[in-house]
């Protein structure tokens, strides 16, 4: 099977095709998001588990787990985790369904980015199996009181993704807009919810 391996700092990461390689956004969100030493961090849609390479090598002695509905990805996500001398839970199953562990400090997902049924192009791979009222309930449910939910969308998507944030009681606290160029339109934002915070967000400078 087709894939390929990144090197991230002092770990690699191995993909297979179905899974995402690197991307401009799954980067930039793996640096957007705060880590403190032994934090719980939670991926909800891990895939083969960039974003948990990505912020292990930040950040030293998370505790590391992910969420995947995809058997294979996230069988390499073990894999990757085992490989690179972390250890780690990955759970295997649907997030809306999965019981997944409380008290994390941080959630990430970088999820599909188009609405089921939109006629979006990229396969069924990123068109949404649960929508973003239902990711965000579920990385709720997994925080601590003030845990940041921290996740990269489309920018058209902004007002969706706000008034989700908010509906699930995680109020938005920092947003960044992510451009190719200076003269381009944003092709990603990033955006940061905290469980139980007060108002008041905060727009970053732009990513270029």
């Amino acid at each position: 099977m087709r894939g390929g391996e990144e090197r991230l700092g002092p770990y690699v990461y191995h993909w297979t095709e179905g899974c995402f390689p690197l991307g401009a956004d799954s980067l930039a969100l793996g640096e957007f998001c705060a880590l403190r030493e032994g934090e719980k961090v939670l991926d909800l849609g891990c895939g083969a588990g960039l974003l948990l390479l990505l912020c292990a090598r930040r950040a030293p002695g998370l505790t590391l787990t992910g969420v995947e509905l995809d058997a294979e990805a996230a069988a390499l996500a073990r894999q990757n985790l085992s490989e690179n001398g972390l250890t780690g839970e990955i759970l295997t199953g649907d997030l809306r369904e999965t019981e997944l562990p409380a008290g994390q400090d941080l959630v990430l997902s970088n999820p599909p980015w188009h609405p089921s049924g939109s006629g979006a192009e990229g396969g069924p791979g990123r068109m949404e199996g649960c929508t973003l009222p239902q990711l965000c309930r579920a990385a709720a449910g997994a925080l601590r009181h003030r845990g940041r939910f921290d996740l990269v969308h489309r920018p058209e998507r902004l007002a969706d993704l706000l008034a989700a944030l908010r509906g699930a009681g995680l109020e938005p606290k920092r947003l960044r807009f992510c451009r190719h160029a200076p003269d381009k339109a944003p092709y990603a934002v990033l955006a940061e919810g905290v469980k139980g915070g007060r108002p008041g967000l905060a727009l970053l400078p732009d990513l270029v």
